[in-house]
């Protein structure tokens, strides 16, 4: 098993994370967490497919926006530093995405070990291995964008799309409560990904 990753949700939400795909990456200025797009396809730390349907949505997302933690941020005597930068240097470019609380992403995955750990900051006292709450998944780095894409500028495209029915009007990022790992549809993950190829606004 890779070394232990630093990167996970801290919502509170969540069960179970699906095995990612090979996945394109990119990160979103958010002060200490950095967002990342990503893709699937089968793969590591970053991205997650799932083929459930997201409650009250019809959507099977296939798409994920994920945060990592490119600076130092020391919780419980443990340093959750783990950035794009991280992953690269993992072995075969992939990792496990640990300490999952998300309950948006379901489906073919395995028993995060990091619940069970009293000494790790994701652990949980009300989940035992005879029934584990959470699970986790493995995703893969594939590339960087072009360029980087501020949080400032997603909110921007947001919330002119919200006035002209554009691809990012119904954005998690912005509409949902901040989750770590957060659902994209196609249409805004080919609208996030064409940005890399324009000027920033």
């Amino acid at each position: 098993m890779p070394p232990k990753s630093k990167k996970r949700d801290r919502s509170g939400t969540s069960k179970t994370a699906e095995p990612a795909a090979k996945s394109v990456k990119k990160e979103l200025d958010d002060s200490t967490e950095q967002p990342t797009v990503e893709s699937s396809t089968t793969g590591r730390r970053s991205a997650a497919k799932s083929s459930r349907e997201d409650k009250g949505n019809k959507e099977a997302y296939s798409f994920w926006l994920m945060k990592s933690e490119p600076d130092s941020r020391i919780e419980n005597g443990v340093d959750m530093k783990f950035g794009v930068e991280d992953l690269k240097a993992q072995q075969n470019q992939t990792a496990c995405w640990d300490g999952v609380r998300n309950y948006q992403i379901v489906k073919e995955s395995y028993i995060d070990h990091t619940q069970f750990n009293k000494k790790d900051p994701h652990y949980d006292p009300r989940s035992s291995k005879q029934n584990p709450k959470w699970f986790m998944v493995d995703v893969q780095f594939v590339r960087k964008m072009k360029r980087f894409i501020s949080l400032a500028e997603m909110k921007k495209y947001h919330q002119e799309h919200k006035t002209k029915e554009g691809p990012l009007k119904n954005m998690a990022l912005f509409t949902r409560a901040r989750l770590s790992i957060q659902p994209l549809t196609k249409e805004e993950f080919d609208f996030v990904l064409s940005l890399e190829d324009q000027k920033s606004v």
